[in-house]
């Protein structure tokens, strides 16, 4: 829920009742002037918190969520989004030229899921092992070998360990790729569904063309 849009149109929802309020409590009720006041913002606010829990009931309803699953969400999406900010440092950092793509798309994949949770918290289902385990995991080896790569002395323990780091992380980016595709599997089954019956429907044209086509013929 874009919170600044939801913010706005209950502000624009809230305004128009402050005014009346106002004129009616002073000129009408013969109110004081700072009751008028203070009734007319207590009006306003009122409207605005109104509006507020209309558009959030009406988010949660859109996504099948109960208040208390979104909150979790939203909770879990929050504290990885510090933790994508490190990873992204981290594999920006790794001076390594060979494995420059796979940490680009490793990159572009953690985005896309925290983009897609993000925009709809639904999703998280299908991502829970990447929120609780995978970015944890590529973010602290990301950061460890940032940090071992930028010792002055490299033995060859420290190599063989880089190494090693280089090949787990190039595993973990396929881990994330599939967690990627556990996002976004549901929309590819409704996509080949929608191929299967698009399919059949020109299939089904086509024959009752040829069919027309002979019965003219005849």
């Amino acid at each position: 829920m874009n919170r600044f849009f939801t913010d706005f149109i209950s502000i624009l929802v809230a305004f128009p009742f402050v005014l009346p309020v106002l004129l009616i409590s002073y000129f009408t009720l013969n109110m004081p002037l700072v009751a008028s006041v203070a009734i007319s913002i207590a009006g306003g606010a009122l409207a605005y918190c109104l509006s507020l829990a209309y558009f959030s009931s009406r988010f949660l309803k859109n996504h099948g969520l109960t208040r208390k699953e979104y909150h979790y969400i939203k909770r879990n999406i929050n504290e990885a989004k510090p933790k994508i900010r490190r990873v992204q440092k981290a594999l920006i950092s790794v001076r390594h030229i060979s494995s420059f793509k796979q940490r680009k798309d490793m990159i572009k994949m953690i985005r896309k899921i925290y983009s897609l949770t993000k925009k709809e918290p639904k999703r998280f289902y299908q991502a829970e092992q990447f929120y609780y385990s995978h970015l944890d995991s590529a973010t602290e080896l990301a950061e460890k070998y940032v940090f071992l790569s930028r010792q002055p002395r490299k033995t060859r323990e420290l190599e063989l360990s880089l190494a090693e780091t280089r090949k787990t992380l190039k595993d973990l980016t396929k881990t994330i790729e599939q967690d990627l595709y556990n996002v976004i599997a549901d929309d590819i089954d409704n996509l080949n569904f929608e191929l299967d019956v698009a399919k059949q429907s020109i299939k089904t044209r086509k024959e009752s063309q040829v069919i027309d086509e002979s019965r003219r013929l005849k």
